[in-house]
């Protein structure tokens, strides 16, 4: 078994490096690929120094049996057929291919399913945001169909890379100092603020990262439900949080959606309001799950049910997904 990362210099990466050796990912040897700038930097991975190639169209994924791509989108569709020619597996983290019609979009918990159709040779990865969100409507959606979401995300500074983890901790240092704070990747500043745009606005008013929720939701799932996002940037440097309202075919009770929480693969419930217990990011960035507390029964309709839920939007959110979608392929013989 041989894997590649492209893009191995960025958040994502990096990640990629920490959760294959943290899971003992079954494979023989990895290869790391980057950019002209990055080719020639080294990483250690299990004790040993592999050294970055340029990734460049020629035959250097010959043998490759899964590539891990986090490059962006412009560089997936360019390499996409460099990378898949020789039968590599292409599970890719950006936006390029998740809404292709053959190209599944895949977040093991609720559709692994998909993966045993790949014309392509190409796996999406889903956006952060959907990612963790799916994972905890999937219980809900096994008792009773979910016919409308309403969701407003609280989303880290490191889902804008390593640029926005340095700029909100640049932000922080000016700011104890008394100096006026540097502005240059997000919109405004971040310290001290929120800020109610993450990504670029479409002609509806909604951004692209809350278009991405609707669309990509609806196909994971399958399903005709209809979702509204509002995504907001928060002072919080990792982890991604979510207020989460669904409405169901039936009524669902508080116990029940407890109960099928506890039950969730990939979900852990912390939920008890008495003991101040329930999901932060400040004490769950770097888990694998996705925690959900605040469950309740929606006041203003009767089949409606809203909870929280965080997690590590690098991690769940885009690494751990692809490391386990190849896990998946893997044991359902997928790859051999």
């Amino acid at each position: 078994m041989r894997v590649a990362i492209v893009g191995v210099s960025g958040a994502v990466g990096q990640e990629f490096l920490r959760v294959l050796e943290e899971r003992n990912f079954p494979m023989d040897e990895l290869v790391l690929f980057g950019s002209a700038r990055s080719a020639g930097n080294t990483y250690t991975f299990k004790g040993k120094q592999l050294t970055v190639k340029e990734l460049k169209h020629n035959d250097d994924f010959k043998g490759i049996d899964i590539a891990l791509t986090s490059a962006g989108a412009s560089t997936s569709k360019e390499f996409e057929k460099t990378i898949t020619k020789h039968g590599a597996i292409m599970i890719d983290n950006s936006s390029a291919f998740r809404m292709d019609n053959d190209v599944p979009l895949v977040v093991p918990e609720v559709n692994a399913a998909e993966c045993a159709n790949i014309p392509r040779k190409v796996i999406a990865n889903p956006n952060c945001t959907t990612i963790q969100m799916v994972v905890a409507l999937k219980p809900i959606e096994n008792l009773s169909h979910i016919k409308r979401i309403h969701v407003s995300t609280y989303q880290a500074a490191s889902g804008a890379g390593a640029t926005g983890m340095e700029e909100l901790e640049t932000q922080v240092h000016q700011i104890v100092k008394g100096e006026k704070p540097t502005v240059s990747k997000f919109q405004y500043q971040l310290a001290m603020n929120i800020i109610p745009q993450v990504d670029v606005f479409t002609d509806n008013g909604y951004t692209k990262e809350e278009m991405k929720m609707y669309n990509e939701t609806r196909k994971i799932m399958g399903s005709d439900v209809q979702v509204s996002a509002t995504c907001v940037r928060i002072p919080v440097m990792r982890a991604h949080s979510e207020s989460i309202w669904v409405e169901t075919e039936r009524p669902i009770s508080v116990e029940e959606a407890r109960e099928a929480f506890r039950k969730a693969e990939g979900v852990i419930l912390m939920d008890n309001p008495s003991e101040k217990e329930y999901p932060m990011p400040l004490f769950l960035a770097g888990r694998d799950e996705v925690f959900v507390g605040r469950v309740r029964s929606d006041l203003s309709n009767p089949n409606g049910l809203t909870f929280w839920t965080v997690s590590d939007q690098i991690k769940k959110g885009a690494a751990l997904n692809a490391v386990q979608i190849a896990e998946y392929m893997i044991k359902a013989g997928l790859i051999k």
